[in-house]
């Protein structure tokens, strides 16, 4: 048999049991890895063999619609990407694209637009702060960059729910049940109090800032910083001073 036709037979044969097997050559070429992104937590989750081997807080869009939904893999893997619009090069200190670039195939671009990558400013990790990227601090995703490969599949969500059953809602194999719920965030008519996250705390922040009772950022984030803010802010008023915004300090905030 001809070279070129052995080829072709060995290619179709192949493609042909994928196929019927129902293997997903992505999932396949990604050695049983993957990430899942929530939103609704900003926390990331990676998984090897069907089990979660790290968890890490990441910051993701400003707006909720920023940061695309959906399954995506990784498409490409760059160290120290230049940060073209602002003509800083890779690797300089000032470059907002931290030390790492794991770009997605997300709405309909190949990996130049949105990322999973590092940041200069490890104050907005965790908060609601970037364009669309995820953010993680240089260190980890440095150590996330060296265990995935081309075609990871990655899951973006806003979900209460835990890790395992988002991965098991999208189709991706998991060692073990369910597992335990996503921390809620803030939000609505929920208390909000120190740990609390979300839009909730950020409109908290920027009504206690615009009072003068600065808590060092907007980041949706209750920190230390912010827990102040509002002991600041009940001692003040005559409340209770115990850092909970509750029923009377959100009142006397006039926030909902």
């Amino acid at each position: 048999m001809p070279r070129k036709w052995f080829i072709l037979f060995v290619f179709a044969f192949l493609m042909l049991s994928s196929f019927i097997l129902g293997v997903p050559s992505g999932f396949a070429a990604s050695g049983d890895k993957f990430i899942i992104i929530n939103k609704e937590n900003n926390r990331l989750a990676y998984y090897e063999n069907g089990q979660l081997k790290r968890e890490f807080k990441v910051g993701t869009g400003r707006s909720q619609s920023l940061t695309p939904e959906g399954k995506f893999k990784i498409v490409n893997k760059i160290v120290n990407r230049p940060y073209y619009t602002g003509h800083i090069p890779g690797g300089d200190p000032r470059n907002p694209l931290g030390n790492r670039w794991l770009g997605l195939n997300a709405r309909g671009t190949w990996g130049t637009t949105y990322a999973i990558h590092g940041n200069n400013n490890p104050g907005s990790i965790g908060g609601y702060v970037s364009s669309g990227c995820i953010r993680m601090y240089d260190n980890e995703v440095e150590w996330l960059f060296n265990q995935v490969s081309i075609n990871t599949p990655v899951i973006i969500t806003s979900s209460g729910k835990s890790f395992n059953s988002i991965a098991i809602a999208y189709g991706l194999r998991v060692t073990g049940g369910p597992g335990t719920p996503a921390v809620p965030v803030a939000g609505g008519g929920e208390i909000l109090k120190r740990g609390s996250r979300g839009p909730a705390v950020q409109e908290l922040q920027r009504k206690l800032t615009s009072l003068g009772y600065n808590t060092k950022g907007i980041d949706g984030i209750f920190g230390l910083n912010t827990d102040i803010a509002v002991r600041n802010f009940q001692k003040a008023r005559k409340l209770s001073i115990d850092g909970i915004v509750g029923t009377a300090t959100k009142k006397a905030l006039g926030i909902k």
